[in-house]
């Protein structure tokens, strides 16, 4: 039956689908097979979802060889969702890729775009579905070093620099993180993760296994951008082509989270990790920092793009914070912001990807007006604003309120206060482009400017209105978020 080779279709299918589209070598028929296989990645997606909710975890050994000697794709809620949220991305973000491609890609290398995207999607596809530490590694890697040919893409020539740092930077990550594998293999002999979470307790007061921790919290913390190991993802959202920006803001770094998450609670799961090392505190200075900071300068920022980037890493401080609470509040907390924080900084980076084709600029000065001239675009771009602020009846609203209810819940009123703070700087930034777009005139004889087209509008728009959607009624999320955080929590393996 296909329904039980879903999990290995997850990844499959993408995979072979990417040669495909560099043997099509026209940009039309490699983007009608990406369109079809984000569609299809989505149904899969939510159909694990599904099972894993009705039946619990789902285990697919590779080869039919048995974990925790063979490989192993397992999906639990966390990772299910992550499948959804990236799935979702994906699917969304490819029918805007037509025209946005065709407009910032060179026709002779829009199929490579392609290509690389689908291999991009294999490989967080695949971070969220293994379950063996190293082929996260691989997978990890594959994403990575598609990723980059995506960022190098864009039409300013700086796009070569921000994607030759991303590299240097996702290199030394990678090189942490398997250095941390190496070690807790050298002391337990398995790279399954719940074989691992059975072994660790015996050596986990071990120097290795410290020393192993550390390697894999670099590595990680890089990869998803904690400050102050963001510095490479301004250049990356500013310069990469619209689409791009959009998908990667909206995955790359939630899927880095996650598999932050599941290196802690899963695989460390059985280990009293936040008493045999001070990881509390660590991982909370700096989130709180990271939130602060990339709100501050963000405030700065004339490029809307470097703008959104600078808030994205004040977005993965509250993640991070949710993390550092070590509860199912503040778990549920950074685990539904995840979902929320890929809904609404998509729709604002698409928003931006329309204004960029009817422009030609994000920056702050060339929007003067453009409330009026571009009704529907900067409409998105508000709600997805007002999102980050967490405005209530908006996804942002419902993650802020979880981690203040964490903090409140272990009494540390001041961190509370710090979270409702640091979403206040959020208005300052998302202001200003309110102000210039409904409140100043457009420039004196600037040419007349329509709407982005319809293909381009509706993706922006299904991600705007998910962000109220999930703001209003959000049961559903909240279920499988906090159900994720009990079964992490719980250390099952």
């Amino acid at each position: 039956m296909i329904a039980a080779h879903l999990p290995a279709l997850q990844v499959v299918v993408p995979l072979i689908s990417a040669p495909l589209c560099l043997l099509l070598r026209r940009p039309g028929a490699a983007w009608t097979v990406a369109l079809a296989v984000s569609w299809f990645a989505l149904a899969v997606a939510l159909s694990l979802l599904i099972e894993v909710s009705i039946g619990g975890p789902v285990s697919y050994p590779i080869g039919d060889w048995a974990a925790p000697w063979g490989i192993e794709y397992r999906v639990d809620q966390v990772g299910a969702l992550v499948l959804v949220i990236v799935t979702a991305i994906g699917a969304v973000v490819m029918p805007f890729a037509g025209a946005s491609v065709a407009h910032e890609i060179a026709s002779d290398r829009a199929y490579l775009f392609y290509t690389m995207y689908l291999l991009c999607l294999t490989g967080l596809l695949g971070i969220a579905i293994t379950g063996d530490v190293f082929n996260l590694f691989v997978f990890l890697e594959i994403s990575s070093l598609s990723s980059y040919v995506l960022i190098s893409m864009g039409q300013d020539r700086r796009a070569l620099t921000a994607a030759y740092n991303y590299l240097v930077m996702g290199t030394v990550g990678a090189t942490f993180y398997v250095i941390g594998v190496g070690m807790m293999y050298m002391m337990t002999g398995t790279l399954n993760m719940a074989d691992l979470a059975t072994r660790l307790p015996a050596v986990a007061d071990t120097r290795t296994i410290l020393m192993a921790l550390a390697f894999l919290t670099v590595g990680l913390s890089l990869k998803l951008a904690l400050f102050p190991l963001h510095t490479w993802l301004p250049n990356a959202y500013t310069y990469a082509p619209s689409v791009v920006t959009a998908f990667l803001a909206a995955t790359a770094t939630k899927v880095a989270v996650y598999a932050f998450i599941r290196v802690y609670f899963t695989v460390f799961g059985e280990v009293d990790l936040f008493e045999i090392a001070p990881m509390v505190p660590i991982l909370m200075v700096l989130a709180l920092a990271g939130m602060f900071v990339g709100s501050a300068v963000a405030i700065f920022q004339n490029n809307l793009k470097r703008m959104l980037a600078y808030s994205s890493i004040a977005q993965i401080g509250y993640m991070v914070l949710g993390l550092s609470f070590a509860s199912v509040t503040g778990l549920a907390g950074g685990i539904i912001h995840l979902f929320n924080h890929a809904l609404m900084k998509s729709a604002l980076f698409l928003a931006l990807g329309c204004v960029v084709l009817r422009l030609g600029t994000v920056h702050i000065d060339g929007l003067r007006g453009l409330g009026r001239r571009m009704p529907l675009t900067m409409a998105a771009f508000v709600v997805g604003g007002l999102s980050l602020i967490g405005v209530p009846l908006t996804v942002g609203f419902i993650s802020k309120w979880y981690l203040v209810q964490a903090a409140l819940e272990k009494g540390w009123w001041p961190i509370a206060g710090l979270i409702v703070l640091s979403s206040l700087l959020a208005v300052i930034y998302v202001w200003r482009v309110v102000e210039i777009a409904y409140f100043r005139p457009a420039p004196e004889g600037s040419a007349a400017v329509e709407e982005a087209p319809i293909f381009m509008l509706a993706p922006t728009w299904i991600m705007a209105g998910a962000s109220i959607y999930f703001g209003i009624d959000a049961t559903a999320t909240l279920e499988v978020a906090r159900g994720a955080a009990e079964f992490l929590i719980k250390g099952a393996p």
